[in-house]
């Protein structure tokens, strides 16, 4: 029998600045039931989900950066996810700001968790590959300050197993570096997913801002044929606080082939029934690791 994973991504539609976190949770919680329903056991949810995208505003205050941030999770705010979940026997992928005290100091990143069947979490991941700029820039019609406000994760990319299937995450940028995407293959990540906030728009380049949807998939589906994995991103859509984010949430299958696409920029669950004996299909035969890799080639990747 093949082993299956019946996969639900749920993107967002745009969450207000001064939407509250329960608020974002119920929007979760009925995308949840609503994957359930169609018999899915796992739901990605976007890069941060619970607030809407504040690196798009210049603070100063620190104490007003934090209002952004989870202290610890589940919190009061999100437990009504986690007890859902575990009502429903679907894990998810969540992502959210992390505030925490780590090596004698406060650190701040932007992390995604494995939640299981069981309402646990068994993996966290934070963000490497962190976009934008750290001081204001006057030009810009919205600001990316993803480097003032996060410093890079410092987990790598790890590997999990959750409810029979091995899960790796990528958060937004991640996804646009095959280097996130080798790792994980490289550790036998079947499903690797995540979430993502990408504005249509791009300042420094608008000449590329046409290529946003096509540079997305491409970036999707070279990940999952190239490493021989299913890959799934959940976006936050549409018009959020004046900034138009990208839909075109999807699931790919280790061919590369897109096999679920969002079709709308508001709250919309895709599913897919994954074969996850599938992988071996690539990795056995086109992308044999262990037999076709010439890592002794490759020293330049790392040095640099």
């Amino acid at each position: 029998m093949p082993r299956k994973l019946n996969l639900a991504v749920a993107q967002l539609g745009p969450i207000a600045r001064d939407e509250s976190r329960e608020s974002a949770v119920a929007r979760l919680i009925e995308m949840l039931k609503e994957a359930a329903g169609r018999g899915c056991t796992f739901v990605v949810f976007p890069e941060l989900a619970l607030t809407t995208f504040f690196p798009r505003w210049y603070m100063e205050d620190q104490a007003e950066v934090d209002t952004w941030f989870e202290s610890e999770m589940p919190n009061a705010a999100t437990m009504k996810l986690f007890e859902a979940a575990k009502a429903l026997g679907v894990g998810f992928n969540l992502g959210y700001a992390e505030l925490t005290r780590e090596d004698g100091r406060v650190r701040r990143f932007n992390t995604s968790i494995i939640v299981d069947t069981k309402g646990e979490i068994v993996g966290k991941y934070r963000k490497v590959h962190l976009p934008g700029h750290a001081e204001y820039e006057a030009y810009r019609p919205w600001q990316h300050l993803e480097k003032r406000y996060f410093e890079p994760g410092n987990l790598g990319f790890p590997v999990y197993e959750a409810d029979g299937a091995q899960i790796g995450m990528f958060i937004c940028n991640d996804r646009r570096w095959p280097e996130t995407w080798r790792v994980m293959g490289l550790k036998g990540a079947e499903l690797i997913c995540g979430g993502f906030n990408t504005p249509t728009h791009n300042p420094p380049v608008p000449q590329h801002d046409h290529l946003n949807s096509f540079h997305h998939l491409l970036s999707m589906q070279a990940g999952a044929y190239q490493n021989g994995a299913w890959t799934a991103g959940a976006a936050k859509a549409g018009m959020e606080e004046g900034s138009m984010l990208l839909g075109h949430s999807c699931i790919v299958a280790p061919t590369g082939e897109i096999v679920a696409l969002s079709t709308t920029i508001e709250d919309e669950v895709i599913t897919a029934s994954c074969n996850l004996d599938a992988c071996r299909e690539i990795r056995d035969e086109i992308f044999n690791f262990k037999r076709h890799r010439q890592p002794q080639n490759y020293g330049l990747i790392a040095e640099v």
